[in-house]
C-alpha cells in the first residue's frame, strides 16, 4: 500500500475470498441454501500483535468494499468513507486495522442476484434466494473467520450498515467489543417501507427487466428507484440551500415537461449515474432485506433483543434526518438502557439529512476518533490527537463564565465506594471522572449540549445526549445507588417533575445549587437595586443560565411538600457552615430521598 499524499491510504485493491462452497451451502432464514458464496473486501492498516484493533465497517444500500483510497491513479473519485478513513482521520490507519466487505447480495463482487447460479450456468436474477440483514452478518462472520481475525474492537456502519451493527452485537456478543451503529433503525417504519416498494415496483416495471434476467439493464427503472431515494437521503433545509426554485439553464419557464428546475436535473444525474453502476436486482434484493429487519418481531421486544449484548455501544443519529429519525436511535438507546448495557448517544446537529453521516466529517470524526481510543485503550486518560477545544469549536457555554466547582468534593465525599452513579446534567464529566478514579463507581451521564458530549466521550464515560424535562422512563424504579443533580436544578423549567423522577430512579439523590440569599446576593441588591452577580452566580441577567433563583429555606420548604426527606443538608461557601447558613451560604448541598 502507498500512499500518494497526505493522510491518505493511497491504492488498494479489492480481494476476494469464497466463504462457503458449493457441497456445503449456507441455509438462509428464508430456509432455502446458497452456495458457493464469495465476499469481496478490502483491509487497511496492519493487525497488531494480539489482533486487538481490527474494525468492521458495514456499507449502507450503494455501498461497496471499496471504503477508502483509490483503485487507480485515474480514479476520479476515492473511496465512499475515504473522509473518515486514513491515517490520522477519524478512523486512524495508523492506530487500527479497517475491513470492509460487499455484503451478500450485492453487485461489488459479492455473491448476489447477478452472480452464476452454477446449477444454470446463467445469472440468478430473481432466482437468487430472499436474504435478510442476518444473513448479511453470518456471512461477514464467514470472511472474518477465513481471515483469521478472532475478535472486533468494533464495528460500525450507517443506514442499512447500522442494522448490520446492530444485528453482529446480538448475533456474536463474545466477539465484538464496541458497536457503533449511525443513522440507523430497529425496524423500517411503515413510510420507509413505502419508498422501498415504490422504488422496487419502478424497477419491476421498466421494459427492460424483463422478470430479471434482463440483457440490457432496466436504467429507467432502477433511475427513478435511486431518485425516490435519494430525495429521503436529503433535509428540506438542506434541498432548499443547494436548489432553491432554481432554474438550471433559463432564466422563464419552458412550458413543457423538461426538466427545468435544478433540483430536477440534479435527481436525473442520480439516477443516471447509480444506473451505470448499480445492478437492479440487488436494488430489489437489499431494500426487501431492510424491509424485513425488525427486532421487535424478532426476539419480542428490544429489550429482550438487547438483553445478552456486552458491547460497549456509542449510538449516533443526525438531527435532520427524517428516514431514520433521531426518535428511531433514541428508541435502541432507550432499550441498552433499560438493560443498564454501557450506551452512549448524540443526535449530531446537522442540516443534511440522512447522508449527514457522509458529510459531517469533522463533528462525526472526533466522536468516533474518542470512543474507539477509549474502547481500545480505556486505561489511558489522555485526550485523543483530535481532541481540542480549538478544532471542535467553542460552544455557547464555553463564553460563558463559569462557577468554581467547589461542590465536587463534597459530592464525592457523600458517594460510598463501588456504588452505581447516575449525574443529570454532568457537563464535561469532571465529577463522574473523579468518582470513577476515586471511588471505582459506576457511573453513567445525562447531558443536552453536543460538545459536552464529547467531552465525556473523551473522558471515557458513558453518556446519553437527553433533556431531563423529557423523562428518564427508561430506567427503572431505584436504578442507582445516587442520581447526582449538580447545579442544575435552577436551570430547568420544571424542578418538581424532574425532581420526582431522579427520586423514582435513585435510592439517594445529591442536589447541589447556588443560594440565592447570601449576603452579597443581598447587599448587591440593598445597595445597588441590580440582579447581583457572585462567584456562584457568575451570569448577568440576561444570559444566564437560571430561570430559578432560591434560597435555602425555599428548597426545605419545596422537599417538604414533595414529601421528599433531608437525610443531610451542607451549606457552605469555601468551607461548611452552621450559624446562619440562609445568609453566609453559597452554595448547599443537600441528599434527599423518598421512601
Amino acid at each position: 500500500m502507498t500512499d500518494t499524499k497526505e493522510n491518505s491510504i493511497g491504492f488498494v485493491k479489492t480481494q476476494t475470498l469464497r466463504v462457503v462452497e458449493k457441497d456445503n451451502p449456507l441455509t438462509l432464514e428464508c430456509g432455502k441454501s446458497l452456495g458457493p458464496i464469495d465476499v469481496a473486501y478490502e483491509t487497511y492498516g496492519r493487525i497488531d500483535a494480539n489482533g486487538d484493533n481490527v474494525i468492521l465497517i458495514c456499507h449502507a444500500l450503494s455501498g461497496n468494499a471499496h471504503v477508502a483510497g483509490l483503485h487507480t491513479p485515474n480514479d476520479r473519485k476515492p473511496g465512499w468513507w475515504d473522509n473518515m478513513v486514513g491515517p490520522g482521520k477519524g478512523i486512524d490507519t495508523n492506530k487500527y486495522f479497517v475491513i470492509c466487505s460487499n455484503f451478500l447480495g450485492g453487485c461489488s463482487g459479492t455473491t448476489g442476484p447477478s452472480s452464476l447460479n452454477h446449477k444454470t450456468g446463467k445469472p440468478y436474477g430473481l432466482g437468487f434466494p430472499i436474504i435478510t440483514v442476518a444473513d448479511m452478518v453470518r456471512v461477514q462472520k464467514l470472511l472474518l473467520d477465513k481471515l483469521g481475525v478472532k475478535k472486533l474492537l468494533a464495528v460500525m456502519g450507517g443506514s442499512i450498515g447500522g442494522m448490520q451493527v446492530l444485528q453482529w452485537a446480538i448475533l456474536y456478543p463474545d466477539f465484538v467489543r464496541a458497536a457503533i451503529p449511525i443513522a440507523t433503525t430497529s425496524h423500517l417504519s411503515a413510510q420507509s417501507i413505502a419508498f422501498d416498494a415504490v422504488g422496487r415496483n419502478a424497477i419491476l416495471a421498466d421494459p427492460n427487466f424483463a422478470a430479471g434476467q434482463y440483457s440490457k439493464q432496466p436504467a429507467e427503472g432502477l433511475g427513478i428507484a435511486r431518485m425516490i431515494g435519494h430525495i429521503t437521503y436529503l433535509s428540506e433545509e438542506s434541498m432548499r440551500a443547494k436548489f432553491g426554485r432554481k432554474l438550471r439553464s433559463a432564466e422563464n419557464y419552458m412550458y413543457d415537461f423538461d426538466s427545468e428546475f435544478a433540483v430536477e436535473t440534479y435527481l436525473d444525474y442520480q439516477g443516471q449515474s447509480f444506473a451505470e453502476r448499480f445492478d437492479a436486482n440487488s436494488y430489489l434484493y437489499i431494500t426487501r432485506a431492510s424491509d424485513y429487519f425488525d427486532l421487535v418481531k424478532d426476539y419480542g421486544s428490544l429489550e429482550k433483543a438487547f438483553a445478552d449484548v456486552k458491547s460497549r455501544f456509542f449510538v449516533v443519529s443526525l438531527s435532520s434526518d427524517w428516514l431514520f429519525t433521531p426518535l428511531q436511535s433514541k428508541e435502541i438507546v432507550e432499550a441498552l438502557a433499560a438493560n443498564r448495557k454501557d450506551v452512549s448517544y448524540c443526535n449530531i446537529a446537522s442540516p443534511y439529512g440522512h447522508d449527514a453521516f457522509l458529510l459531517e466529517v469533522e463533528a462525526l470524526g472526533q466522536f468516533l476518533c474518542c470512543f474507539l481510543k477509549a474502547a481500545y485503550d480505556p486505561k489511558n486518560n489522555k485526550p485523543c490527537s483530535c481532541y481540542t477545544r480549538q478544532s471542535r469549536g467553542v460552544s455557547f457555554l464555553d463564553e460563558q463564565p463559569h462557577r468554581a466547582r467547589v461542590d465536587y468534593g463534597l459530592i464525592e465525599s457523600l458517594i460510598a465506594s463501588n456504588s452505581s452513579v447516575l449525574d443529570v446534567g454532568c457537563g464535561q464529566g469532571e465529577l463522574l471522572a473523579n468518582l470513577l478514579r476515586d471511588k471505582n463507581i459506576k457511573g453513567e451521564g445525562i447531558e443536552l449540549e453536543q460538545n459536552l458530549v464529547l467531552d465525556c466521550i473523551c473522558r471515557r464515560i458513558p453518556v446519553i445526549q437527553q433533556d431531563v424535562e423529557r423523562g428518564l422512563n427508561f430506567y427503572a424504579d431505584k436504578s442507582f445507588d445516587y442520581v447526582i443533580l449538580s447545579q442544575t436544578v435552577q436551570t430547568l423549567k420544571n424542578p418538581e417533575k424532574a425532581l420526582l423522577e431522579l427520586l423514582r430512579i435513585g435510592k439517594k439523590v445529591i442536589v447541589s445549587f447556588p443560594n440565592f440569599a447570601h449576603w452579597r446576593c443581598r447587599l448587591q441588591m440593598a445597595l445597588f437595586g441590580k440582579a447581583p452577580v457572585t462567584g456562584q452566580l457568575p451570569f448577568e441577567w440576561y444570559n444566564s443560565p437560571n430561570l430559578h433563583f432560591f434560597t435555602l429555606k425555599d428548597f426545605d420548604r419545596f422537599c417538604d411538600k414533595l414529601g421528599v426527606r433531608i437525610e443531610s443538608k451542607i451549606a457552605f461557601s469555601t468551607r461548611p457552615l452552621k450559624f446562619a447558613p440562609n445568609l453566609r451560604a453559597e452554595q448547599a448541598v443537600y441528599v434527599i430521598k423518598k421512601d
